[in-house]
């Protein structure tokens, strides 16, 4: 098994980062343009807690390397099943996510976290802390040799997709921002 970790530091707010994340995979994305679509399975708020889980299936397009399609078959289509949960009142995006695709033969299991940066913010600039872990298994029995070869080419592949996906995360955060800026001073003029 091998493990990324990453923890990065948004320039936004929980809020602007929580509602973001839903967009995280659309045209305003230029790094997520491997992303075919994104299914919402179910969706439902716990009437006790106020917390909202979704449950979505990715579809990618995936450029897993020559010799791994070779030796495994498969198409250049993988899917990702995904389970989110917002906390409104501890102001936390929690999401795990999980290969389905050649899940026989190599396991990934991500888990990100949104949260307050509460020692990097202050009043009027708040910032949100972003926490990212994988863990890549390969299940390919006594091959060790193999198995290794398999888990770093996948770790250094994921290390990789993390980079433009947070890049093009801010991206679209950054529109966000824009456009619901605009939207915010078209609305107060509507009502003068």
């Amino acid at each position: 098994m091998r493990v990324f970790s990453s923890k990065y530091t948004f320039d936004y707010s929980w809020e602007e980062v929580s509602t973001a994340n839903w967009r995280k995979y659309c045209p305003w994305n230029d790094k997520s343009t491997h992303v075919i679509a994104v299914d919402t399975l179910s969706r439902e708020v716990d009437p006790a807690t106020g917390i909202l889980r979704t449950e979505r299936l990715i579809t990618c397009t995936q450029s897993a390397p020559a010799w791994v399609v070779a030796l495994l078959g498969g198409s250049n289509t993988s899917h990702v099943y995904e389970t989110s949960y917002v906390s409104p009142a501890e102001k936390r995006v929690s999401m795990c996510s999980t290969n389905l695709t050649w899940a026989n033969i190599l396991r990934v299991r991500e888990t990100v976290i949104y949260q307050p940066d509460l020692s990097a913010s202050s009043p009027g600039h708040e910032r949100t802390e972003f926490v990212q872990d994988a863990r890549i298994t390969a299940l390919c029995g006594g091959w060790q040799k193999i198995r290794t070869k398999i888990e770093e080419a996948s770790i250094e592949r994921f290390g990789e997709n993390a980079r433009r996906g947070r890049e093009g995360f801010e991206a679209v955060l950054e529109m966000s921002r824009r456009v619901f800026g605009e939207e915010k001073k078209r609305e107060q003029a509507a009502m003068k």
